[in-house]
């Protein structure tokens, strides 16, 4: 039985968040950061990745991608095992005050199942929501870029580095994504109008 959620339409682009096992706070370190964003910027080039949004926050990640290959399940799969491995290589053979710590929770994650024998890092299965719509696209868009806002870090979304707020805000970004076009503003309702605006707010 496979465990998470059924990604039914394989071409189209979703939102996923992956989440470290037990939300431990693996990526308040930077060299575990840089992994994740190497890893993105490989399966752009080499994977078939389309990125339009992501953010990397100290135990989660929130991202809306798709895949160019209509393969999205094994896209996800392969970013996740790589991420996972190359994090927990890192975890043993380079300086980590917390590294006995964090073993222990990654070892202990394999006792419910057989699909890992030494660690875990990720959690099981996969929360995927197509995206099925251009305002569902904006409204997960801003959801990841603010979340660095409601966590209290920056004041705006731009000013946090590991997120692609910066490349829809200011044009560049620490990767390049795949810009989503704002929709045309209805300017006779308010409401469609402040959306847009809120960054610089």
């Amino acid at each position: 039985m496979k465990e998470g959620y059924v990604i039914r339409e394989q071409s189209l682009p979703h939102f996923l968040t992956a989440t470290v096992v037990d939300w431990v706070d693996v990526f308040s370190r930077k060299n575990y950061r840089d992994t994740v964003i190497e890893c993105f910027d490989f399966c752009i080039k080499n994977k078939g990745m389309i990125l339009y949004s992501y953010v990397i926050m100290s135990n989660h990640i929130h991202m809306i991608i798709q895949s160019n290959d209509g393969k999205l399940s094994d896209l996800i799969r392969d970013f996740k095992k790589f991420t996972s491995k190359t994090i927990l290589d890192k975890i043993q053979s380079e300086p980590e005050s917390r590294r006995e710590w964090m073993l222990e929770r990654f070892k202990l994650a394999t006792a419910t199942h057989s699909r890992n024998k030494n660690y875990q890092f990720w959690q099981l299965g996969n929360h995927t929501e197509e995206i099925y719509s251009e305002n569902f696209m904006w409204s997960k868009i801003d959801y990841i870029h603010f979340n660095p806002v409601r966590a209290g870090i920056v004041l705006k979304p731009q000013d946090y580095i590991y997120s692609s707020a910066s490349n829809y805000i200011d044009g560049k970004g620490i990767l390049d994504v795949e810009i989503v076009q704002i929709p045309v503003v209805n300017v006779m309702n308010p409401n469609s109008i402040s959306k847009y605006i809120s960054y610089d707010e």
